[in-house]
């Protein structure tokens, strides 16, 4: 029997106050509330050592996910961050202010527009992305690396629905 966390005592204490209800639930989307806020945690500070917020990140690494030459439209960048137009717009503008993107017209349509990612860009996801994994590891050190994927794969079959 593993150690009891948090979640244990705060279910022992609605079990004794309602033992009418099944607190089954508790016991595994508290404990992923939990993870979640120390993954955020680790996000922050990977994307902030390497001098980026979380938005930021999400643009580049949809932008380097691609392969060279690093680019997409915005509507291709919108549908892989999952904002809005408007948002994502004033993502593009923000991170050409900082150098890390450009802007140019679609040479296979001439009323688009690409968003290409600058080697400062490139460097900068890829220094996140390092560091993110590394702190990712950390928070899984406790569980032996053979239920990863097992973990893996019945958070998948939670989130389906959700995607």
């Amino acid at each position: 029997m593993p150690e009891r966390d948090e979640v244990d005592r705060i279910v022992d204490a609605w079990e004794r106050e309602r033992p009418d209800l099944d607190f089954a639930p508790l016991q595994v989307l508290s404990r992923v509330g939990r993870l979640a806020r120390h993954l955020d945690r680790a996000r922050r500070t990977a994307f902030a050592a390497s001098g980026l917020e979380s938005w930021e990140f999400d643009v580049l690494s949809a932008l380097r996910r691609e392969g060279e030459p690093y680019q997409l439209s915005p509507k291709a960048l919108l549908q892989q961050t999952l904002v809005s137009s408007g948002t994502m717009t004033n993502r593009i503008d923000r991170l050409l202010q900082r150098g890390l993107v450009t802007r140019h017209a679609d040479p296979r349509d001439r009323r688009g527009v690409l968003v290409s990612m600058t080697e400062e860009g490139r460097a900068r996801v890829d220094t996140a992305i390092t560091q993110l994994l590394e702190s990712e590891r950390d928070l899984l050190a406790a569980l032996p690396a053979a239920d990863h994927a097992r973990l893996a794969d019945l958070l998948r079959v939670l989130s389906l629905d959700f995607d």
